[in-house]
């Protein structure tokens, strides 16, 4: 009781340790798997994050592409411009060489100029001025644009919007979204603001030699970039430019807008996100990582649990060992004590009738054989565990020697009660195995018919032959095995628990020995079995192609050579 207690505290602690080790391995693959996942999503923000920094960096650089011309223009003093405008209704010659380089840029088309105390729009009082490079000077322009009036005015407005001041620059820049770019001159010394000088973009040259060109540089290699940017005119919902012809544009593929920084109010960057280098890299790493560790994770469960199902069986295995050792040493009492009792009586000389001498010899003589039996069944486990069992195979044809062993133990047989049947199906090819091999095995599997029979005892041993496999059955109407024993019955030591098997004798060891002694011999044992129907063995040998003579001169080949006094009893093993 002590053992039994001892082994189910051990077993309750290894579920408890394989359950601890599952739990671990999917906390750790879990941890893994969101690390690998966050550093997935880690990349894929960094990679949106350059992305959008690209495109900021893209729409900065048109704003400092627009005020290039004008970055001399802080360090002016807007009293010289003032008191030059009001004398002579001229720029000073440093202002008029800025303007000169505004106009060799193509970005501008025309200059034009306006004093902050006229409303920017002309008529006979309020005269507005346009610059001619040539000259340097300003004349008054009657056919002016309606985009010069709207920059004036919205220069305009926005200068009632600054607290003058507060302001610190002697310039404030007022766009009307792609048409003119309006300068607000502010003299800091008196606080108030000289003019307004508008600039009119070109609208062509804009688009295709400045955006068109910087968008195809910076963007135009899509598998590099890993998107597609348009320019759009979303007041007019109308598609300007594009990075990648091949990309039509749609609002759902739209991941990112860009505005540009205060200029081209109606026009916007937006940007697809394609799979860039980096994020299809991040992709495929996170693909292979999940795959090793899925495999570590697979080999790491498969080494628990068959280090768990092999703990498992040994424990089993040691179970049945210890009650194999048990029964056996029980078992090999019995018989030496009656041999022993025998003995002291005869050699006391108490007993003198000559009957009773017969009878204790044959009780001593039976005892010794099924000592023997034992013997030899554990010598037989001994050299199957060390691999030296012997192998003497020899061209066997089965069919006589099933036949010769069937006529030599049907006596045997028939007077335990069973009826004993031999089948064949006609000429059987001959099979390379070890005589001796097949008697223990024939042995083994009429004994156990014997033993574990039912209360129809009925026996029969059949041969079969498909040219290439020869089968022999041994089959019977005992008790037949459950379906989930049947895999272990073969195992060492073990023995099918129930009510019949309680009082039947027996080590667990004959069909072990059955099944390694087949295999040995190049065959396959397979076993059909239904409770309280019966069991059938069937043993599969390969055949052997041999001419038509050879198969002839093997019908006169006598296979085993069995001495008159042996019966199966003799040789049966349990």
């Amino acid at each position: 009781m002590p053992l039994f207690k001892k082994f189910k505290q051990s077993n309750t602690l290894r579920w408890f340790f394989l359950g601890i080790g599952i739990l671990a391995v999917i906390a750790l693959t879990g941890m893994n798997v969101y690390s690998l996942y966050a550093l997935q999503e880690s990349t894929i923000e960094s990679a949106k994050e350059n992305r959008k920094f690209q495109l900021e960096e893209f729409t900065n650089k048109v704003r400092h592409r627009f005020y290039r011309p004008f970055r001399g223009i802080s360090k002016l003093d807007m009293n010289d411009l003032e008191n030059s405008w009001e004398a002579s209704g001229h720029f000073p010659i440093h202002f008029q060489n800025v303007l000169k380089d505004a106009l060799s840029d193509s970005l501008f088309s025309n200059i034009y100029y306006t004093p902050d105390y006229l409303d920017g729009c002309y008529n006979e009082e309020h005269p507005i001025y346009k610059f001619d490079p040539f000259s340097g000077l300003f004349t008054i322009s009657e056919n002016n644009p309606k985009e010069v009036c709207d920059g004036f005015g919205i220069s305009k407005s926005r200068m009632n919007t600054i607290t003058i001041e507060d302001f610190r620059w002697n310039n404030k820049v007022a766009f009307d979204a792609h048409r003119s770019m309006t300068l607000a001159l502010i003299n800091l010394d008196d606080r108030n603001i000289v003019g307004h000088i508008n600039f009119m973009i070109d609208r062509d040259h804009l688009l295709h030699n400045i955006l068109e060109t910087e968008l195809m540089s910076k963007f135009g290699d899509t598998e590099e970039s890993g998107m597609v940017v348009w320019v759009r005119d979303w007041m007019q919902d109308e598609i300007l430019l594009s990075s990648n012809s091949d990309f039509k544009f749609s609002r759902d593929k739209v991941d990112m807008r860009q505005r540009f920084p205060d200029l081209l109010d109606n026009w916007v960057l937006q940007a697809s996100f394609l799979q860039s280098p980096a994020v299809a890299a991040t992709n495929a790493s996170l693909t292979r990582n999940l795959i090793v560790l899925g495999f570590a994770v697979f080999v790491l469960f498969g080494a628990l649990v068959f280090m768990f199902i092999n703990a498992q069986r040994e424990r089993e295995f040691a179970q049945r060992q210890a009650g194999f050792l048990a029964n056996v040493t029980h078992e090999l009492k019995t018989p030496l004590a009656v041999m022993q009792a025998a003995g002291e009586n005869i050699s006391d000389g108490r007993v003198t009738d000559g009957e009773r001498l017969k009878g204790y010899g044959e009780h001593i003589y039976d005892e010794a054989i099924r000592l023997r039996k034992m013997i030899d069944k554990l010598l037989d486990v001994a050299r199957v565990d060390s691999g030296q069992t012997l192998i003497k195979k020899a061209s066997l044809n089965i069919d006589h020697v099933l036949k010769e062993y069937y006529q030599k133990n049907r006596a045997y047989v028939e007077s335990q009660g069973f009826s004993f049947e031999f089948i064949s199906n006609g000429k059987i090819p001959l099979v390379m195995v070890d005589p001796d091999h097949l008697e223990t095995i024939l042995n083994n599997l009429v004994e156990n018919s014997i033993k574990y029979s039912g209360q129809t005892k009925e026996i029969q041993i059949g041969i079969s032959s498909n040219q290439s496999d020869v089968k022999i059955t041994v089959a019977d109407k005992g008790m037949g095995i459950p379906r989930k024993a049947q895999k272990k019955v073969f195992d060492k030591f073990y023995r099918v628990e129930n009510s019949m098997t309680g009082l039947t004798k027996g080590h667990g060891l004959g069909l072990s020995i059955v099944k390694n002694m087949v295999e040995l011999n190049g065959g396959k044992i397979d076993l059909k079995s239904e409770v309280n129907k019966g069991s059938i063995f069937s043993i599969t040998f390969p055949a052997r192609q041999i001419s038509a003579e050879e198969q002839d001169e093997a019908h006169e080949y006598k296979a085993i050579n069995i001495p008159d006094r042996v019966e199966l009893e003799q040789y049966a093993r349990q």
